[in-house]
This record gives structure tokens, sequence and C-alpha cells, in this order.
């Protein structure tokens, strides 16, 4: 998937002025961290796994909410 200038801009926009939208970019890149943290155990227990596939889950939930936020800017914007 190929993130266009347009979309890139729109982002940086949207976590500029947007408190939502940052709040959620905020939380992405924390999940995203620990995910790391995880996905770099030589073995990682049983809890571990399960925060692992809990924090995937999270982290699509709000992706689905940026885009949305995303989404419905685009369309406000072009119905000015």
């Amino acid at each position: 998937m190929s993130i266009s200038a347009s979309d890139t801009g729109l982002k940086e926009y949207l976590i500029a002025n947007n408190d939502k939208y940052r709040e959620l970019v905020n939380e992405h890149h924390k999940y995203d961290a620990r995910l790391l943290e995880l996905s770099e155990l030589p073995h990682p227990n049983e809890e571990e796994q399960i925060e692992e596939i809990v924090l995937k889950k999270k982290k699509l939930f709000l992706k689905d909410q940026m885009e949305a936020i995303a989404s419905q800017y685009k369309t406000s914007y072009a119905s000015h």
C-alpha cells in the first residue's frame, strides 16, 4: 500500500490540528514501540504472546479510527 503525498500531507495536517487524531497517533506509536519490544524477546511467555495479539488488534482499531477521521475530513473538505 503506497501513501500518496496528499495523504501524507493530510496526516501531518491532522496531527497538527486535530487533538483526537493526534491522540490516536500517539497511542498507535506506543503500541508499535511495545510490539517491537515483544518481537525482540527470544522466548516470549504465554502472557507476552497474548499481549502481542491484543496490541495488534488495538493498533488496527486505532488505525480504523484515524482513517475515519481522515475520510470525514476529506468528505467535508471536498464539499466546500
